[in-house]
């Protein structure tokens, strides 16, 4: 899909704030806000936006401690792979989850309540698992910066 000036102002507003008016937008980018309406429409169809979402804060809600865990395969077989990715999309600790190059297979961003937690988290997930080489966790000491916002130049 050709994204022209406008829809590209308008993904720059909505990625910052998916909660700005269909009239704030439009004031932004230059248009009423019905055409404001129909372009985020045509981008969401297209899936250029993929989903509207709101960032919870992880202490609000009780898992104040984030993980990036890397993980190999025991072999390069796409079935290992597949089920590994449908095990990643099925488990809610799994924030993000990312298929990499490089030294290990798999990068998860987990998040917990504390220690205890993510021990208990390794047991079922990594340790149970025959298709798990190796794992390397990091603790995540400061979320020095949250987004989701790809840049796009306009």
């Amino acid at each position: 899909m050709e994204l022209d000036k406008i829809d590209r102002k308008l993904l720059n507003a909505v990625q910052r704030n998916n909660r700005l008016t269909t009239e704030e937008l439009g004031e932004l980018a230059g248009l009423s806000a019905t055409a404001c309406q129909r372009r985020l429409k045509r981008l969401r169809d297209a899936g250029v936006i993929e989903a509207d979402v709101a960032i919870v804060s992880p202490e609000a809600v009780g898992r104040s401690m984030q993980m990036l865990v890397s993980i190999s395969l025991e072999r390069d077989r796409t079935d290992i792979i597949d089920r590994f990715k449908q095990a990643i999309r099925k488990t809610p600790e799994i924030m993000s989850g990312y298929y990499v190059t490089g030294d290990a297979d798999f990068v998860l961003i987990i998040s917990v309540r504390d220690m205890v937690d993510y021990e208990r988290f390794t047991r079922r997930f990594f340790y149970e698992n025959p298709d798990i080489k190796d794992f390397s966790t990091m603790v995540v000491m400061d979320r020095t910066k949250v987004s989701f916002a790809v840049p796009i130049d306009e």
